[in-house]
């Protein structure tokens, strides 16, 4: 199991794309997506993930190179985990679920509360747009096989939407970061807390790292 400390970066969620980019690569926590645990899926892209919080949001930011780039999902709770996508799981604190955060390389986001990948309610529309974004790349289908491709992306997910008080966080958040594409031209299934399933599966709770809260 992996872990890390997630620190406190004051005003994260009034920041413009530039401030917050400049305040996350100063201050955030960073780590590698870099455990692919199935030797069927063995490419593993260039994926770096900084992770932070302020008092009202939770936010991930994460940095992609790699081969293919795929943007054919242009809304929200579509099929992102087909496209050039990277995904963040994390875990309610009292209940048992978890929720699954996946964004594509245009921004586009997916996001619902589990109890396992079949048992789920995805968020409404009105609450995904409480979570702010950042996205390098411009929301336009795309589709290209073959080359290398730099992007990033960021959510900033208010800690009330998930279940969470700013002011009163658990001491341990559980929580996993993920790279995928699984319609892309190099399918590929990557991890930042290594997960133990004989075939590619996000959906295991039991295989989250650790975000300790300061």
């Amino acid at each position: 199991m992996k872990s890390l400390e997630l620190p406190y970066i004051e005003g994260l969620e009034n920041m413009d794309t530039g401030q917050f980019a400049l305040a996350m690569e100063r201050w955030a926590a960073k780590d590698a997506i870099a455990s692919a645990a199935w030797k069927e899926y063995p490419y593993k892209p260039d994926c770096w993930f900084s992770v932070a919080r302020s008092r009202t949001h939770l936010a991930v930011e994460f940095r992609v190179r790699g081969l293919d780039l795929r943007s054919v999902e242009l809304r929200d709770n579509g099929h992102s985990w087909e496209d050039s996508c990277c995904e963040f799981f994390i875990a309610h604190p009292s209940d048992g679920t978890y929720y699954n955060f996946e964004m594509t390389c245009a921004g586009f986001l997916l996001a619902a509360k589990r109890k396992s990948r079949e048992d789920s309610v995805l968020l409404e529309s009105s609450a995904l747009k409480r979570v702010l974004r950042h996205a390098s790349l411009s929301p336009e289908a795309r589709d290209i096989k073959g080359g290398i491709f730099s992007w990033s992306i960021a959510m900033l997910i208010p800690f009330d939407l998930i279940g969470m008080d700013g002011d009163d966080l658990p001491k341990v958040i559980r929580a996993n970061f993920y790279k995928c594409g699984d319609m892309t031209a190099t399918p590929h299934y990557v991890s930042w807390s290594p997960v133990g399933t004989p075939s590619p599966d996000f959906h295991r709770p039991e295989y989250f790292g650790e975000l300790v809260t300061k």
